[in-house]
């Protein structure tokens, strides 16, 4: 975990988290109460959002595929960024639900079904296929049929039914809606076991209540289940244990630094005759090669470059977050965050990135070019061949997770005209910042030879030890992460996430300057990639449990979803390993090291 201070961009920090406050604000504002008043009889805006396989949250498809009553004429609702990335494609619903206005037993058509229709709705049926309808902005959610299973062996025995009888009850609190519930009649079924053509009356009816709930408090129902006793004890227990976790690496680095090192800097620095008559050994032998410049020095640059600004974007996410932007069901809001932020930010990936890179001989203004390309296609490169082929998989299934041209055109145009010139400007402040690499011995001519070292002491074991400890610092979080993304379940506890965050930073720091250490103690001077591939590590643990989630603790399937989960996170596991492996706080453990082997104790304990 390599990087240089990036301080010199605190102004822009700021600049930039005010701007997002602002931003999502106003956001937030124009779902106000002021906007959710109705009179009686007033009509109220119920929208049908899409229709999928319930234990596939990523095959989702409009509404309207299947052949439901629709009506007259289907308008398509107005949808923000983030919505539409979300898979949002909220459409008119063919029932009347006027404020205040209770109905009984209303048809909403008389529909003949086909063969192919009936066969449509029965392939539904057995994949657990659920609705999903959003009543003033409130979440409603059904499914549209039941498998009748009950004491039959053989799958050709099942019967499938679908319902025809929805009801709607709703909760009001004066002259705005608190509450909405949808629930199927039992009774009301239709056999649509066998291919042949039915005539379906769709009917609904609407109930509603009076409740003392207040407007601010409607969408606290939803965060409830994530706030359950035995859950948030289950939180408690994933942070006590990380926070063992930190404690026992604290000290035992503490005796790393503060007796090994302290003996030796004792040592040489009141006997420095006898310094200099004894032979060197361990990383004393290696003083004039621990600040060789790295190979693949553009990459290098680039990946910090990168990381930053991930790094950067995570803390902005939490920021947000804390402050109460992303509460439950605020349609595409994280998306649209995420994209905001990601584009905002990407002057400090150009800054990090050219100001690392001058520093190592970058003299070239063609290079600096390269490098600062390479800095805007590292993270940006891979996940536009992955969109690019998970989009095509979605258009083939005509998926509601297709984006429409029009919305691929405008992150273009946020690409084009945000991301990429901020890139250029933070590389041209990079390049003219006077930072200067000052390393504080000389380094040789030619680099010493590498003794041979132990299996253990290679690069892939100490990855494996180097992830493994943040990973079981976070583990038990991360399968609540994994069934909010990828499941039906709410991730409303921003503060417990964010301190496992913060955990895991300190784990991954502190358990890569270990390593550090013992790499350069072993006389293997070629540490700065190590110390990168060391701390980014964490980040191949966390796709490996995505395949141990995906296989033992989901019911997902088929080759639509299968493809999302993999490739998806495939990019944010990408973005992990980046984003960790430029730790701050484990760059300048790292950085202190290598000081202290040359400079003494008392320098290498103020850095840290």
């Amino acid at each position: 975990m390599v990087t240089k201070n990036t301080m010199g961009c605190g102004g822009y920090y700021g600049v930039v988290l005010v701007l997002l406050l602002l931003f999502f604000g106003a956001m937030k504002v124009r779902s106000d109460s002021s906007n959710h008043k109705y009179k009686s009889g007033e009509e109220v805006p119920l929208y049908a959002n899409k229709v999928g396989p319930f234990h596939n949250p990523s095959e989702t498809y409009r509404y309207f595929d299947l052949p439901f009553c629709s009506p007259g004429h289907v308008k398509d609702k107005t949808e923000a960024l983030g919505e539409v990335l979300n898979g949002d494609r909220l459409v008119t619903a063919p029932y009347k639900l006027d404020f205040l206005s209770d109905r009984e037993t209303e048809v909403v058509c008389k529909k003949s079904l086909s063969k192919e229709e009936v066969a449509r709705f029965r392939d539904a049926v057995a994949k657990d296929y659920y609705f999903q309808m959003f009543y003033d902005d409130l979440p409603i959610w059904g499914f549209i049929g039941k498998v009748d299973k009950e004491g039959k062996v053989d799958p050709s025995e099942y019967k499938y039914y679908l319902f025809k009888h929805l009801h709607f009850d709703i909760h009001h609190n004066k002259d705005r809606v608190i509450e909405v519930n949808a629930r199927t009649d039992p009774n009301a079924l239709v056999d649509i076991t066998e291919d042949k053509e039915f005539d379906v009356d769709f009917m609904y009816s609407v109930k509603w209540k009076e409740t003392e709930i207040p407007f601010e408090k409607r969408m606290e129902k939803y965060s409830q289940t994530s706030a359950l006793p035995h859950h948030l004890e289950i939180h408690w227990f994933s942070i006590i244990n990380s926070c063992v976790t930190v404690l026992l690496l604290t000290g035992f680095l503490a005796t790393i630094l503060m007796r090994v090192l302290k003996n030796d800097f004792v040592k040489y620095a009141h006997d420095e005759e006898a310094a200099d008559d004894q032979e060197e050994t361990g990383w004393k032998y290696i003083h004039g090669d621990v600040f060789r410049y790295p190979k693949q020095k553009s990459l290098f640059a680039a990946a910090l470059g990168s990381g930053t600004q991930l790094f950067t974007l995570a803390i902005f996410i939490f920021v947000l977050a804390l402050v109460g932007v992303f509460y439950p069901y605020n349609r595409g809001a994280l998306f649209t965050a995420l994209v905001v932020i990601y584009a905002l930010t990407s002057g400090i990936a150009g800054y990090t990135a050219a100001s690392f890179y001058c520093q190592l001989e970058g003299k070239n203004w063609l290079v600096k070019v390269r490098n600062l390309l390479l800095t805007g296609s590292l993270f940006c490169g891979p996940l536009l061949l992955t969109f690019c082929f998970l989009n095509t998989v979605a258009i083939a299934y005509h998926a509601t997770a297709a984006l429409p041209f029009g919305t691929i055109v405008v992150i273009f145009l946020i690409w084009a005209l945000v991301t990429s010139p901020l890139l250029v400007l933070g590389g041209i402040a990079g390049k003219n910042s006077k930072a200067e690499f000052q390393a504080p011995t000389r380094t040789t001519k030619y680099p010493r030879e590498i003794p041979q070292l132990p299996w253990y002491r290679g690069a892939l074991p100490q990855m494996a030890m180097a992830g493994f400890l943040p990973f079981s610092a976070i583990y038990i979080e991360l399968y609540y992460i994994f069934a909010s993304v990828w499941g039906h379940r709410i991730y409303t506890i921003y503060s417990i996430l964010f301190i496992v965050f913060i955990i895991l930073i300190i784990v991954t720091a502190f358990i890569t300057v270990a390593l550090t250490y013992f790499q350069l103690a072993a006389e293997d001077h070629e540490w700065w990639w190590r110390s990168f591939l060391c701390g980014g590590s964490t980040g191949l643990f966390i796709y490996g449990y995505c395949l141990y989630y995906y296989y033992a603790r989901s019911d997902m399937s088929g080759f639509m979803q299968t493809s999302f989960f993999f490739g998806y996170m495939a990019c944010i596991c990408y973005a992990f390993f980046l984003m960790l492996g430029t730790d701050k706080k484990g760059s300048l453990g790292a950085t202190s090291i290598c000081d202290q082997e040359v400079m003494g104790l008392s320098r290498g304990i103020s850095l840290l």
